[in-house]
């Protein structure tokens, strides 16, 4: 489970590396504390990496409390900082990506924050892999 505010942006980025790098070893979700839908510049910059984000959704962790995760990775320190509990015996990770949906400037701008919080997170879900699951 990837958790983020509104499940719109890194953790969705997150949800389609961890799917790409685990393959079939492992099922994958994304969750918000709330949902704001997905953000389609995060469609667009993750289709530059030939990865389709297009069909998610922006789920709330509400709909996954009978899941018992293995792991939950919260990408944003408000989600680790406001997650309502949940039981689960899951470990737990933490790392905080700036949010590329609050960057102001030009376009060529914000395409960058977009790419570079991409590349951030795509580092982080190939090592997390690599470390947790295979």
């Amino acid at each position: 489970m990837v958790l983020c505010t509104g499940n719109s942006c890194r953790s969705q980025i997150a949800e389609g590396y961890l799917r790409y790098f685990v393959q079939d070893k492992a099922e994958i979700y994304s969750a918000g504390i709330e949902t704001h839908g997905v953000n389609p510049k995060a469609v667009e910059t993750m289709k530059e990496d030939e990865i389709d984000i297009s069909q998610y959704t922006s789920n709330n962790i509400d709909e996954y409390r009978n899941i018992n995760f293995d792991f939950v990775i919260t990408v944003c320190d408000h989600a680790k900082e406001n997650c309502p509990y949940f039981p689960t015996k899951a470990m737990t990770f933490h790392h905080n990506f700036q949010d590329p949906a609050k960057a102001v400037g030009t376009v060529e701008e914000i395409n960058f924050a977009f790419k570079k919080v991409r590349e951030e997170i795509k580092n982080y879900c190939e090592n997390f892999i690599k470390e947790n699951i295979l």
